[in-house]
């Protein structure tokens, strides 16, 4: 995962948050495996949202 990466911005704000994957993927109604695809920078918004 690059430094700057989407990916690596989401990781820093949820946990700036003190959210869980499963707690951030609720309240974006997503699943946690979008969110960790999109943390892994294995997918972006339109492929996660099939999770």
């Amino acid at each position: 995962m690059q430094n700057n990466s989407l990916g690596t911005q989401i990781v820093r704000l949820r946990q700036r948050q003190q959210l869980s994957q499963v707690q951030l993927a609720e309240r974006l109604f997503v699943s946690r495996q979008a969110i960790s695809k999109w943390e892994k920078g294995a997918a972006t918004g339109g492929q996660a949202w099939d999770c």
